[in-house]
């Protein structure tokens, strides 16, 4: 079975396109949680946070990255937004891709509920 979400970052799955990068892809969630909602995944197939080592510092730090640079281009930074890995299901997590959620445009509670 074909991974949802290397399909989308190959381009093969119809995604609206946030930002892209050689390592990773910004697309909007389909099922938002905020006024925005972007999922930044790595190009390359990764379970979820909990299968990454060592070794993936490079494709960590460009999520990193993207994320920051998806906030700047909606315009959340000055009031802030939130980013959120989900690791198994009982976490929320329905996609078997590592994906890292940016979230922003409200005010959003802590702790979340």
């Amino acid at each position: 079975m074909e991974c949802l979400f290397c399909a989308i970052a190959a381009g093969d799955i119809p995604s609206t396109e946030v930002l892209s990068t050689e390592l990773s892809y910004a697309f909007r969630d389909l099922h938002p949680a905020a006024p925005t909602h972007v999922l930044v995944v790595p190009r390359e197939h990764v379970a979820d946070a909990a299968a990454l080592d060592s070794s993936d510092g490079d494709m960590i730090a460009d999520l990193f990255s993207t994320a920051r640079a998806v906030a700047q281009v909606e315009g959340l930074e000055e009031r802030g937004y939130r980013l959120v890995f989900n690791v198994g299901e009982d976490a929320g997590n329905s996609v078997p891709h590592l994906h890292l959620h940016v979230l922003g445009g409200r005010h959003m509670a802590w702790p979340p509920g």
